[in-house]
């Protein structure tokens, strides 16, 4: 006698509708993966990101534009549903925003900021799924370790391209322009400048 299979249910987009507001849902391979709202230190390192790339590289100020850069888009690959914690799209390729609640074009860059909870499945199955559609850039952020690791995409494959980090002063692809001072990612403050003597 066969013993009873359960066969297991793909997740899905009700699922992530119904959700509470305090967590994030997404879809990888079928599965509903729910993960808490960003710790402080996580909300920090995206935000300060964030503010520093919107306006030169979305708004062209100070810097070259071209870019449309947003928090947490909600991204619909084929089967999977992601939320990266930053994306950003060359305007040709996303000229305007869709009128749908989710994005269909994949980014041309995305930043994933690591956290316990989230890093493992950040490092596999959502890299795996951004280099399967087309992503060409993709930054981890881990502020426990302070480090920025870019990643560019080599016809089927992921190459670091460059890890950078504590309080450096950075310039990194795609948005190597203008150059970025990491320690304000982890709350660092600024060196303080040599004083001249009287």
């Amino acid at each position: 006698m066969n013993p009873e299979r359960r066969v297991k249910r793909e997740a899905t987009y009700e699922d992530i509708l119904a959700l509470p507001e305090h967590v994030v849902g997404e879809i990888i391979d079928g599965e509903l993966v729910v993960s808490p709202r960003p710790a402080p230190r996580h909300a920090l390192a995206s935000s300060v990101l964030g503010g520093e790339l919107v306006p030169t590289y979305g708004r062209g100020r100070g810097g070259p534009g071209g870019w449309l850069i947003l928090f947490e888009p909600e991204l619909h690959l084929g089967r999977h549903v992601l939320v990266p914690d930053l994306a950003g799209w060359r305007r040709e390729r996303q000229p305007r925003l869709p009128e749908a609640a989710y994005f269909e074009v994949a980014p041309d860059w995305v930043c994933e900021v690591l956290s316990p909870g989230t890093g493992l499945v950040d490092r596999t199955r959502k890299q795996r799924i951004y280099r399967e559609h087309g992503v060409e850039w993709l930054w981890f952020v881990e502020p426990g370790a302070r480090t920025v690791e870019v990643w560019h995409r080599s016809g089927a494959d992921w190459v670091l391209a460059l890890v950078s980090g504590g309080t450096e002063k950075a310039r990194l692809p795609p948005f190597d322009a203008v150059e970025l001072e990491l320690g304000a990612l982890w709350d660092e403050p600024p060196p303080s400048e040599p004083t001249e003597s009287p």
